[in-house]
This record gives structure tokens, sequence and C-alpha cells, in this order.
């Protein structure tokens, strides 16, 4: 009787472990998720594909409302944010998210066209984390995601 009580508790500590390493793995194996918010339906087909090429998972949004709904049930890892855009634009989605308790460290990476001072100065005032200009070098892109994933984009 003792050996089967002894036996049956090392194979539920067994379970345990095996539950716990497989949770582990699962982890180490979640692709990065990246939103994409953009109204140019050709940015964000080419920057979809790009990143999924590169090992993340892409989801994607028309505009600032729409992006505040995707935010709504998914948090990314980091989001790309376009500012000229109907309905909301981007200066409004990064405002909104700063001052959102679940969504204020999101990394946010605003790729536009206005690349002058003005709009670059108000973007970091928000708490925008980098700001790169369209087009966009592939490269440079896909550093500054890795900078905030914090490991190597393949």
């Amino acid at each position: 009787m003792i050996r089967t009580y002894t036996s049956l508790e090392y194979q539920q500590a067994k379970a345990l472990d095996n539950k716990a390493a497989e949770a582990r793995h699962e982890q180490e194996r979640r692709l990065p998720k990246v939103l994409v918010v953009d109204d140019s339906v050709t940015v964000r087909k080419v920057t979809t594909r790009l990143l999924e090429r590169h090992g993340m998972e892409v989801m994607t949004a028309k505009d600032g409302m729409h992006a505040m709904e995707v935010l709504q049930d998914v948090k990314p890892d980091v989001m790309l944010l376009d500012i000229e855009m109907p309905r909301m634009d981007g200066f409004e989605v990064a405002s909104l998210v700063r001052h959102d308790e679940r969504l204020k460290d999101l990394p946010i990476i605003m790729i536009t066209s206005r690349t002058g001072d003005k709009h670059r100065e108000r973007a970091r005032s928000i708490g925008v984390n980098e700001y790169m200009g369209k087009p966009f070098q592939e490269e440079a892109l896909l550093e500054n995601i890795n900078a905030f994933l914090g490991h190597e984009v393949y």
C-alpha cells in the first residue's frame, strides 16, 4: 500500500513538472505580436509580409478607431502606428494608449510621411518610443522592433 501511494505521488509530481515544462516551451514558442495601424492597404500588406517572414504574428487595423477596438481584446508586444488616418489619427491613439493602465507600457513605433520636427516632437511628448519616416528601411524597422522585443529577429 505504501509503495502504491509513493508511486502515485511520484507520478503526480512528474505530471506537474511536465505541465510546467510545457508551459515554458509554449511561452518560448509564442510568436511576438505586432499591431500594424495604417489606413493604406498596401502599407498594411507589405509590412505584414515583412514581419511574418521574420517570425512575428501580425494584426492590422485600418485606422485609430479600429486599433482601439483591437487593443480591447489583445495586447501586442509592439505597435506600428501611422499619424494621418480617418476617424482617429495616430496622435490620438498614442495618447489613449499612454493613458490606459493596461496598455501604457506598449512600445509604439510611429511610421509616417510627416518627418518634420514639429510632428516628431509632438509624438515624443505623447510618449511614442520611436519615430520613422515613410518609406521605411526594412532593416531599420526590424532593428527597432527587435530592441523592444529584447531578442534577435531573424
